[in-house]
């Protein structure tokens, strides 16, 4: 009898804590939406190679932080988008996959993978690896604070 109480009392202070934990990080789904939509113009921007969108989408202050540096401002996200990903390297086919989207407090985490195709001097390569968001509300609309990104994962081409 006493086995089944304290297999009985785990189980139901598994389910409340589960329970628990999932109100506190829960996002209302019209802001998942809203999240999901952010990632959209940021692949659409990316891939057109229009660095003053893709800075569009971060704060004033927003901060990305990439394994080649790490910009603070607007204006030094922007001109990182055009000397990096679309000068030097010919950066095409960006995607971003959200796994999982947080609330913490008034603003919002997500984290994901990226993949994207690069041509460097040499040759041609595939790569993926993680990135980060803390998201806020600007007005009417969500905009990336930070940015991290890193690189888990990539390889050559055969031409």
């Amino acid at each position: 009898m006493k086995i089944r109480l304290v297999a009985l009392t785990g189980l139901v202070f598994s389910v409340a804590v589960s329970t628990f934990a999932q109100q506190i990080d829960a996002v209302d789904p019209k802001v998942l939406q809203q999240i999901r939509a952010l990632a959209m113009k940021y692949e659409e921007a990316y891939n057109k190679h229009d660095p003053p969108a893709v800075a569009a989408l971060f704060t004033e202050d927003g901060v990305r932080v990439t394994p080649t540096g790490t910009c603070y401002g607007r204006p030094a996200i922007e001109k990182s988008f055009a000397k990096y990903d679309f000068q030097r390297w010919h950066v095409t086919d960006l995607y971003k996959r959200l796994d999982r989207v947080i609330a913490v407090g008034n603003g919002v985490s997500a984290h994901g993978i990226w993949g994207c195709t690069f041509q460097d001097d040499a040759f041609t390569k595939q790569n993926e690896g993680h990135f980060s968001w803390i998201l806020v509300r600007d007005g009417n609309a969500w905009k990336i604070r930070r940015e991290t990104n890193s690189e888990s994962n990539f390889h050559a081409i055969a031409e």
